[in-house]
């Protein structure tokens, strides 16, 4: 293979390349990913597990990993997106790959792709593929970037493809219902092949697609099922039963049916890559992602979640309820231009004693007294603050926190990355 013209670049410099090679961040379609990916000859043997949906796709990828792991295969799993460092999204056996590996990866696309533009997501996406086929792994793990029926990951084969919900985000791509984003999402899945769908209420066009193309579809509440007892639950499926499961560690209700879809698709590799009910237990209890209801913090507690849109909203304002404090709850939030913060905020009603709203640190930021006039309907009274950016936005909060209150920084994973940022700078 000839040399790279751009070898000799860190791994910063090859990202910031990355943004500028196609001149849009985000292009849908299969065709010049296919294209490099043939040249590359990428045909990976190892069995692909592909997790598309709404939310909880980090949730459900973090689960598979562990339990894998924990029954002794070397994993690959590919994320997005980062929170602090690119190498998060590219794990092999739990580790995050180096930056030698990854400048090694994309110099080799580079060489391989000729004239054909990919935007940056595309470039990750072959790169990790790359990492993980020269690594050796035993099963990868891919999460869909956007959508599913035109991302980039979906130009490999899924031998079990799984949809964890399907709900209004992203609605410029992918359309203005939960049919039309059903049916993108449903592109994943393959004829002949395992497709879970852990979403309660499924949109016709996922069925639909299911059906049309002969997938072996398995539903949550119909092929299988996470019943919760107390401090415990049960999961069932034709395959198997597993009583008196510890609760996951990562917080919330929506949980269970996050891992309730990894464990159905487990259950469809089973003869491939068998997996132990002490792999399962153990796997479950030490599952974990960075800003899914995680506490940083205490005396106040600071509680961070990437919530974005309406169905995440929804699902942290239950985990509130589920987890009260003896004090308020006070929220520092940023959101990208392109969510539905009306939605997001109706979600939250009556769950914030008071609010700090800031400019996100993105071009994609939406600005905080735009955020605030959008608030104002479902605040319910509860003060409002603007500030400039999400460091004085909580610096703000944890000066007005009295005894026994707790801080929720939320609304983009670049909100969360800047909490997360400013507490690994203090002493």
């Amino acid at each position: 293979m000839p040399p790279s013209l751009s070898s000799g670049l860190s791994l910063a410099d090859w990202l910031a390349r990355l943004e500028q090679i196609h001149p849009n961040s985000i292009e849908l379609g299969l065709d010049r990913v296919s294209r490099v990916k043939a040249t590359l000859g990428l045909a990976p043997a190892f069995p692909l597990i592909l997790v598309g949906g709404t939310n909880g796709k980090g949730s459900t990828c973090a689960y598979l990993e562990a339990i894998l792991g924990a029954a002794g295969y070397k994993t690959g799993l590919y994320t997005s997106p980062h929170l602090l460092r690119y190498n998060e999204r590219v794990r092999i056996a739990g580790e995050e790959a180096s930056d030698a590996e990854m400048v090694a990866a994309f110099e080799r696309i580079d060489a391989a792709r000729g004239k054909t533009t990919l935007t940056y997501f595309e470039f990750g996406t072959l790169g990790a593929m790359l990492q993980f086929i020269d690594a050796g792994v035993d099963v990868a793990i891919l999460e869909v970037g956007l959508g599913g029926r035109l991302d980039a990951v979906n130009v490999f084969d899924a031998d079990v493809a799984i949809v964890t919900s399907i709900d209004l985000d992203h609605m410029d791509y992918l359309g203005d219902t939960r049919e039309k984003i059903g049916h993108e999402k449903a592109g994943i899945y393959r004829a002949a092949r395992p497709a879970i769908c852990a979403d309660l209420n499924p949109p016709a066009s996922l069925l639909d697609h299911a059906r049309t193309i002969g997938a072996d579809l398995r539903c949550i509440e119909r092929d299988f099922s996470a019943l919760r007892e107390g401090d415990r639950w049960s999961y069932r499926s034709p395959n198997a039963t597993l009583n008196n499961l510890l609760l996951p560690a990562m917080a919330g209700a929506y949980q269970l049916r996050n891992a309730a879809g990894a464990l159905a698709a487990l259950d469809a590799l089973q003869r491939r890559l068998p997996v132990s009910e002490a792999a399962i237990r153990a796997g479950l209890a030490a599952a974990q992602v960075p800003g899914r209801f995680q506490r940083i913090a205490r005396a106040p507690d600071v509680i961070l979640d990437v919530a974005h849109n309406p169905e995440a909203a929804r699902a942290l304002a239950a985990t509130l309820r589920e987890q009260p404090v003896a004090g308020r709850t006070l929220a520092v939030v940023g959101m990208l231009a392109d969510k539905d913060a009306a939605g997001v905020f109706a979600a939250l009603a009556g769950e914030i004693d008071a609010w700090w709203v800031c400019t996100s640190d993105s071009p994609r930021a939406r600005d905080a007294a735009a955020l605030a006039v959008e608030l104002q309907p479902h605040a319910h009274g509860a003060p409002i603050s603007i500030q400039p950016d999400v460091k004085l936005a909580l610096a703000a909060a944890r000066s007005a926190a009295r005894e026994g209150d707790r801080i929720l920084a939320f609304g983009s994973f670049y909100t969360v990355a800047a909490v997360l940022n400013h507490a690994a700078s203090q002493p």
